[in-house]
C-alpha cells in the first residue's frame, strides 16, 4: 500500500484499542512495528550514498573508539596483575592485606603465605567496614573470577588500592611461586 500525496503512511495511530497496546503510545504492537519500519524505510531513501557512507564511517569509528580506549570499567576501579607483578607490588606496599577469597575448605589445602581468608560468599559488608580504607588490598582466588568480583565490591566501598591476582592461585603455582600446604583446622 502506498500513501496518498501529503499523507503519512501508515495512517495516524488509533487513539484507543484493547489488547497489545504499545507502552509508548496508543497503537497496538503490529501497527507500532509497521510505523517504525516505515520510518526507517523512508529514511533510507532520503539519504544519498555519500551521506550513507559518512554515517557508516562515523558509526564504525565510534564502535572502534569504544573498544580501543584502553580501559574497561573494571580496570578503572581495581588493578589486575600477573603473579610476579602481584608479588612485587605486595612486597613493596607499606600497608597491605593479602586476602584469599576462596572458601575455607579451599584455603586450608593451599594458600599464599600470610594470606587471610575472607570467603567471597561470606559477609563482605562486615569485612569492608572493619578494614581501614588506606590499606592496599591484594585479593586472589582459584582462577581470578571471584577475586575480580570482590575487588569490584571493595573498590565500590571506597578502597582506592585494590589489586586482583590475574589467573588466581593456579597462575601463581604455574609461575613456580611458593604456597603453603600445611593443613589448618577451622576454628569453632
Amino acid at each position: 500500500r502506498k500513501a496518498a500525496r501529503g499523507q503519512a503512511y501508515p495512517p495516524n495511530p488509533p487513539t484507543g484499542g484493547e489488547g497489545g497496546l504499545c507502552a509508548l503510545c496508543t497503537m497496538d504492537r503490529y501497527q507500532s512495528y509497521k510505523f517504525a519500519f516505515f520510518k526507517i524505510y523512508s529514511l533510507n531513501y532520503r539519504l544519498n550514498s555519500v551521506m550513507k557512507t559518512k554515517l557508516i564511517i562515523c558509526a564504525c569509528l565510534l564502535f572502534i573508539c569504544g573498544f580501543a580506549s584502553g580501559q574497561t570499567a573494571d580496570s578503572v576501579k581495581f588493578i589486575s596483575l600477573p603473579p610476579r607483578d602481584f608479588q612485587q607490588t605486595y612486597n613493596n606496599a607499606a600497608k597491605s592485606l593479602l586476602v584469599d577469597v576462596r572458601e575455607f575448605f579451599e584455603y586450608r589445602k593451599s594458600r599464599i603465605k600470610n594470606a587471610v581468608n575472607i570467603p567471597s560468599s561470606g559477609n563482605l559488608e562486615y569485612s569492608a567496614d572493619t578494614i581501614k580504607k588506606d590499606v592496599s588490598l591484594f585479593l586472589y582466588c582459584t582462577s581470578g573470577f571471584r577475586s575480580k568480583r570482590v575487588a569490584k565490591y571493595f573498590s565500590g566501598k571506597g578502597f582506592t588500592k585494590v589489586y586482583s591476582l590475574e589467573g588466581g592461585i593456579n597462575a601463581w603455582k604455574k609461575e613456580g611461586l611458593d604456597v603453603e600446604k600445611k593443613r589448618i583446622r577451622k576454628r569453632d
